[in-house]
């Protein structure tokens, strides 16, 4: 969807004034942010400035101190991850926290818990689609998942969140520690995504990337939101460019 339609679509993720503390320290303060139906939205800004904060609590995992978090037009209580996991919300985090002593097929099932009280064939569909975009995790479906390279591992994350056929898929740093061959792979495989339907909200270290891919982004500095607007808008946005996207010349071919 191009950013030019994506104000017509369905608000698909609605927050508003989320506030999340540890103890007396303040993580997020405030932060408001919409992801439309079939739409990129990236969040960006430096270490430490509450980015992994926000998804965790989008999922449920943190409890906010304030705010309000809706879906699909209803408000999400806190807490409660798998029932936010059952109304289409995945989160594929940074450690990718995979089964290392299983295999990949069963790493794989597991995302597909949703579908438990489900005939057999959604949970297979489904595992299909996840072969079709990562034909390698089905040549490698009986190894275990510690065996497995970087990049797949990455793979495995995503495609155990996609198991779940979710409607929006929160993604916290995918690239890290990638080699960059690997990182166009999996942006090239998220666009993929966004144009099946599914919509994205994407954490990257990597802003220009992100910028790149995205429809729209946000700017997170100390808990709050300090610039949002049209993705090109911001990676032409001086000050963007001299805070995130000072990288080299040969990242940006890499993602183009």
């Amino acid at each position: 969807m191009s950013a030019t339609t994506s104000s017509q679509a369905e608000v698909l993720l609605d927050v508003r004034d989320l506030s999340v503390a540890y103890g007396r320290i303040e993580a997020l303060a405030g932060v408001s942010l919409r992801v439309h139906a079939g739409e990129i939205v990236t969040v960006i800004g430096p270490n430490g400035a509450g980015k992994s904060t926000l998804l965790n609590a989008l999922m449920g995992a943190l409890p906010p101190r304030g705010g309000e978090i809706r879906f699909a037009g209803e408000a999400l209580p806190a807490g409660q991850i798998g029932a936010r996991v059952a109304r289409g919300l995945a989160l594929v985090p940074e450690q990718r926290a995979l089964f290392g002593s299983m295999s990949v097929l069963d790493n794989l099932e597991l995302g597909a818990y949703r579908f438990l009280a489900d005939a057999a064939q959604r949970r297979g569909q489904a595992l299909e689609e996840v072969y079709e975009l990562f034909p390698r995790l089905k040549e490698r479906r009986h190894q275990a998942a510690a065996t497995l390279s970087g990049g797949e591992r990455q793979m495995l994350a995503l495609g155990r969140a996609l198991m779940g056929r979710p409607r929006l898929l929160m993604l916290d740093e995918p690239s890290l520690g990638l080699a960059p061959l690997i990182v166009h792979d999996i942006f090239r495989i998220i666009d993929t995504l966004r144009r099946r339907g599914v919509a994205i909200l994407l954490v990257e270290q990597n802003a220009r990337a992100a910028l790149r891919l995205a429809q729209r982004g946000y700017v997170l500095e100390l808990g709050r939101v300090v610039v949002e607007g049209e993705a090109h808008t911001l990676a032409g946005d001086p000050r963007i460019v001299e805070a995130y996207l000072g990288m080299g010349a040969h990242q940006d071919r890499l993602v183009a």
